[in-house]
């Protein structure tokens, strides 16, 4: 068995990011880039499926432009056999991204794909959901837990009230949620390994997909900011306050 897996590179979590003055997007120049930790969890996943004997090959795709490539040797670091870039500098939406996902696990013959359940930078959470469409493939979104057996996949995917179990026929696609796993250190020599392992290029013009936007963003804003607090001297105050100055909710 052979796991895709799907990372993207993200303004780092810990960075808090701004609309730009005009509006027209996000300001996201000189600013820390790291992998989408959603992403990073699907690789630890794959690797765990690896060293556990079901799959026989692990590999990673990033797309975007070449700022990708540091993302890529990250997943090459933690231990990801082969590596491959789709670049471009098209603005990306997830129905371009799912489909150029879709021409690369034709290309090459993965049963089982992972990714992040989500993106940080625009928590859209449709990418997987595309792409096994796309494919034709079942899918477990939100996954917490993964058994692997000969013919099927069992995905223990979270929901509102709680967990439920899905029993999906291989090949899969599979997002992945926060406690799914802990994503492994990665140690410096296989940093410096990862650094001389080749990254395949591809373009989308390579596998016939066409990126053209089906949506048109207007505008861009910050949210609105918070008013500070009151400190009052008692309970009898804060009673007060609730009963002349709070409002009733629908």
């Amino acid at each position: 068995m052979k796991i895709l897996v799907a990372v993207k590179r993200v303004v780092d979590y810990s960075i808090r990011v701004r609309a730009r003055r005009d509006g027209a997007g996000v300001d996201t120049d000189n600013l820390k880039k790291s992998m989408n930790p959603f992403d990073e969890i699907a690789v630890e996943e794959a690797l765990r499926l690896q060293e556990a004997g079901y799959a026989k090959e692990t590999a990673v795709v990033s797309i975007g432009d070449p700022g990708c490539h540091e993302t890529l040797r990250t997943a090459l670091a933690m231990g990801i056999d082969q590596a491959l870039h789709v670049e471009t500098t098209a603005a990306l939406e997830p129905l371009g991204v799912a489909k150029l996902l879709h021409a690369v696990v034709v290309v090459e013959q993965a049963d089982l794909v992972i990714l992040g359940k989500q993106a940080i930078d625009d928590d859209a959470n449709q990418t997987g959901q595309m792409l096994a469409a796309l494919l034709g493939w079942g899918q477990g979104t939100f996954a917490c837990k993964l058994e692997l057996t000969e013919h099927s996949l069992q995905v223990t995917r979270e929901i509102d009230g709680g967990t439920e179990t899905l029993e999906l026929e291989m090949p899969a696609v599979v997002t992945t949620d926060l406690r799914l796993n802990t994503p492994r250190y990665v140690k410096l020599p296989n940093i410096v390994k990862a650094k001389k392992k080749p990254v395949r290029v591809l373009t989308p013009e390579d596998l016939k997909v066409d990126l053209a936007p089906r949506t048109r963003v207007l505008q861009f804003n910050d949210p609105p900011v918070r008013k500070s607090g009151i400190l009052l001297e008692s309970a009898g105050d804060l009673v007060r306050k609730l009963r002349s100055e709070a409002k009733v909710l629908p």
